[in-house]
């Protein structure tokens, strides 16, 4: 059991599909169907899954794995995350203002004044939109719309992010200093 040292969440295995072990996949990828070109998938616990097969079926892809050779093992793999070591996606592929989200992870988050409000600790996406959690020592995690309006640049070479405070919610106005992103109750 290999431990990655870079891991980037690929896909997340969902229901089973049929009797002959396969599943359905939300893949991360561009093209969904290139899955398994980055190698072999790894989940957190240390299990490695090879891509033998797959195909795309509406919002998702249907993959079958080595080893997983019916219904039962596919529906134990229902919820599992796959991840790939960083080194194996291919950055030459990316265009200048191109990146993978996890290369966000670390950065810090600053107004044009220079003003920290954190650093990046996750990026998600339930359904509305992308958001990025922003931690700053001693305080609590707090998510902002990752939009052009509230992330007006990124540095990775910096390890930085310029946001507008207003926009993405940290502040009430351009006036006031930092606070609950909601108004006050009277």
């Amino acid at each position: 059991m290999m431990k990655l040292q870079n891991p980037i969440l690929m896909a997340t295995i969902g229901a089973a599909q049929g009797l002959r072990g396969e599943v359905r996949v939300k893949s991360y990828t561009e093209d969904p169907t290139a899955l398994g070109d980055y190698g072999n998938l790894h989940s957190a616990d240390g299990r490695v899954f090879e891509v033998l097969e797959i195909r795309e079926a509406k919002n998702m892809v249907v993959v079958r794995f080595r080893g997983i050779n019916d219904r039962t093992a596919a529906e134990g793999l229902n919820g599992l995350e796959l991840f790939v070591e960083r080194d194996n996606l291919p950055d030459d592929d990316l265009d200048e203002d191109e990146f993978f989200y996890a290369d966000l992870e670390g950065l810090e988050a600053v107004d044009g004044t220079g003003k920290s409000y954190g650093s990046v600790t996750g990026v998600f996406d339930f359904g509305a939109g992308d958001l990025l959690e922003l931690k700053g020592p001693g305080k609590r995690p707090v998510l902002i719309p990752f939009t052009e309006w509230s992330v007006l640049e990124i540095d990775l070479e910096a390890g930085r992010l310029l946001v507008d405070p207003v926009a993405a919610g940290l502040i009430d106005d351009k006036n006031e200093g930092a606070g609950s992103p909601f108004p006050k109750r009277k």
